[in-house]
């Protein structure tokens, strides 16, 4: 016999309610949604940040909320679950940095600056970071090549999904994201090497 639901799950429910609500078209339910994902949302673009300059023109506060209003004023918003929802919020916090990414790198070519900042997102086992733009590039490559892999590692890198939570979004079992996951790494750390190269 299992035992009472969690806060956690509580909160899951509440929020999958919320959810519903607001691609009903009810206003109030945003404002109510926002406590209940934002934390997670927050913890996630602050991960984006680690490693940045202080000085760093775009803070994690203002991509949660970029983000999260681009979602909830989308007239299409369909979500179907939590994890659904900070999956697409995956996607619109991708959009937000890599496009912030590219008018800095911009700017600075411009100013024709020898010394061009990178803009690093850390990796999902938090032991390194990544050009931001040298990702974007290779996840539109991969997507020509494998659109659910393209995603698998949107959803890990930008939404932070675990392996459970990536399945349920995708509709496969967590061990077909472990082996996709696998390989797709070792794909993606081979064609930003290459981009490296001179």
């Amino acid at each position: 016999m299992s035992g009472p639901p969690s806060n956690a799950d509580g909160l899951t429910f509440e929020a999958t309610r919320l959810l519903k609500r607001v691609a009903d078209g009810d206003v109030a339910a945003a404002d109510d949604l926002l406590p209940l994902v934002y934390n997670e949302l927050r913890a996630r673009a602050g991960a984006y940040f680690r490693g940045q300059p202080a000085n760093h023109t775009l803070q994690p506060t203002a991509v949660v909320h970029e983000a999260y209003l681009k979602l909830v004023r989308d007239p299409d918003n369909r979500w179907n679950s939590r994890a659904h929802f900070c999956a697409v919020a995956a996607t619109a916090m991708r959009q937000i940095l890599t496009d912030h990414a590219r008018r800095r790198r911009l700017a600075q070519h411009a100013r024709r600056e020898r010394h061009q900042d990178t803009t690093l997102i850390e990796t999902p086992s938090h032991n390194s970071g990544i050009d931001l733009l040298a990702l974007e590039d290779a996840l539109t490559k991969l997507a020509a090549l494998d659109t659910r892999q393209a995603r698998l590692v949107e959803l890990r890198f930008f939404g932070g999904l675990t392996v459970e939570d990536t399945a349920k979004v995708l509709e496969v079992s967590p061990s077909t994201i472990k082996k996709e996951w696998r390989r797709v790494r070792a794909w993606l750390s081979d064609e930003i090497e290459e981009e490296r190269q001179p």
